[in-house]
């Protein structure tokens, strides 16, 4: 039986893509920062464990916890969409502690294991805004886009010991706590000068119909689990896979 663990499962992505897996037999070890019995199907071969990605502590507890594992799925993440001018530095610094530096924590915390058995894949989910610049998602799309840049690097690096790096990238998700997430963070709102850009954003996305499902997401992380064929990048849902399309053009 194989073992996936997968951060931020409280919600959205995560919970859908432990969901997928336990349908499928595989042991999941679903974390998220606070732990919920309710939001999954009580199973044997699912343990849901606490995990905050910006804890060195609480990465190495986790790991430890849920013993050999075949797939890490960093997923954790929290949204944000605001002018520059309107985003404190302490923002911007928490955003990159989860989005990015937890990525590459929990991905450091596997490799030792990964590379005895010389067999595992990370699979790190970021997003199709870094495929085109796009309003008020500067600091989150940096987020992104760095991790994007550090799983090609890290991908060459894990090549001889035949594990294997992925990259998902869902589109917009309405479904999801992105929106619930980026509003927790946006004390004072947007600043006034921006105020029409604003509402001509958020009118012209009202009007788009294509999105993403977190189901896309689920069935795009089961792909680069299972399948060594797979793509390095792979979009998930309607709008990701037309955007990253119209970039790779």
């Amino acid at each position: 039986m194989k073992t996936v663990l997968i951060t931020g499962c409280s919600s959205g992505f995560g919970l859908e893509i432990a969901r997928y897996f336990l349908e499928r037999d595989w042991r999941v070890i679903a974390t998220m920062r606070s732990p919920r019995e309710d939001v999954l199907p009580r199973s044997e071969r699912l343990s849901i464990l606490a995990l905050d990605v910006k804890d060195p502590h609480s990465i190495r507890a986790v790991i430890d916890a849920a013993g050999p594992i075949d797939v890490l799925v960093n997923n954790a993440g929290i949204g944000f969409l605001n002018a520059l001018e309107g985003t404190p530095m302490d923002t911007v610094r928490d955003i990159f502690e989860t989005n990015t530096l937890g990525t590459i924590a929990m991905a450091q915390a596997v490799l030792p294991r990964f590379r005895e058995r010389r067999e595992g894949v990370i699979i790190n989910v970021t997003s199709t805004v870094t495929c085109r610049p796009l309003h008020l998602l500067s600091v989150y799309t940096a987020s992104k886009s760095a991790v994007n840049a550090f799983s090609e690097s890290l991908a060459l690096e894990l090549a001889q010991f035949n594990v294997r790096v992925r990259v998902v990238l869902p589109g917009r998700a309405p479904s999801t706590r992105f929106g619930e997430n980026a509003q927790a963070r946006m004390k004072n709102g947007f600043p006034e000068p921006y105020g029409a850009l604003v509402q001509q954003i958020f009118a012209n996305w009202e009007k788009e119909t294509a999105v993403t499902h977190a189901s896309d997401v689920a069935e795009a992380v089961w792909l680069a689990a299972t399948d060594p064929s797979s793509p390095f990048n792979i979009p998930a849902g309607e709008d990701a896979v037309e955007w990253y399309n119209a970039a790779a053009k």
